[in-house]
């Protein structure tokens, strides 16, 4: 799924951040030896996403507690369906409890917007597309749960992609020296991609020689200009503005990718309860 590493490193800096030198609450009102079960229950229609974080969470600080599953990643949880069961000391349980539901909530929130999305555009071949505008830290588990609820990742960070945005062309000069200093700079394994606002940035993006073209907040009509242009000789990827309402239409278009922000940057967490039972 993701690097071992990765993953409890995240999880240790939540831990140590949440804890810091004790949790007050739980120390004053039990001795550490009580012992019982939590189960966590969908409280909303979801898409699992994370459910190894979630035990990982637990067992990262208590290498005894017992974690049960009842579903996967991938599966949909109705409302009232038990998701997984954790048993063992108590302490520990309320001690992790807000941190693994933190990062489970937050990636099954992830997985059911992006499964929304992925099902508005069926049958149209344009494929959803995540951003970097994810949660610091938290990119990894966050484009994992993009792929979860059917979605695509694009480049995971400024070192495996090119993508010369409107900020780097004023900086070049152009989108023809940003191409051309880009190909005498980086990996021929690389893409370029660039991103253009009009017609008149889309041809310069061809003639330049860019391998995939984004189209930044185009309307409908641009588009549907666009890729009657392109004529299929390069991938193009809409950007900007889209929503549930309205990405239907603009896959319609004819683009190949939708890439939208929203599925990572302001993703309502998933409702899921943790309730424990001695």
């Amino acid at each position: 799924m993701f690097p071992k590493y990765t993953l409890q490193g995240i999880i240790r800096a939540a831990l140590e951040e949440d804890i810091g030198s004790r949790d007050v609450t739980t120390a004053a009102l039990l001795s550490g030896q009580e012992t019982g079960k939590a189960q966590a229950v969908a409280k909303s229609e979801l898409i699992v996403a994370g459910i190894d974080v979630f035990r990982e969470t637990f067992l990262f600080l208590d290498g005894s507690l017992a974690f049960m599953s009842h579903t996967k990643d991938g599966l949909k949880a109705a409302p009232g369906d038990r998701i997984a069961e954790v048993s063992g000391r108590l302490t520990s349980i309320l001690m992790a409890e807000r941190v693994a539901l933190n990062l489970f909530q937050r990636m099954c929130g992830i997985a059911t917007l992006t499964s929304r999305y992925v099902e508005a555009v069926r049958g149209t071949g344009a494929k959803i597309l995540d951003t970097r505008k994810t949660a610091p830290g938290l990119r990894v588990l966050d484009k994992y749960a993009v792929k979860t609820g059917g979605g695509f990742n694009h480049r995971f960070g400024l070192y495996d992609g090119v993508l010369i945005k409107d900020n780097h062309i004023a900086a070049a000069g152009g989108i023809r020296p940003a191409v051309t200093r880009i190909r005498g700079y980086a990996p021929h394994t690389l893409k370029v991609e660039v991103e253009v606002k009009n017609q008149q940035e889309l041809r310069e993006a061809l003639e330049a020689g860019a391998d995939v073209i984004m189209l930044d907040n185009m309307s409908l009509e641009d588009m549907k200009a666009a890729v009657s242009f392109a004529s299929g000789k390069i991938p193009l990827e809409a950007s900007g503005n889209v929503t549930l309402a309205n990405v239907r239409q603009i896959a319609e278009t004819g683009v190949d990718y939708i890439s939208i922000g929203a599925l990572t940057h302001s993703v309502p967490a998933a409702d899921i309860s943790l309730k424990i039972s001695q």
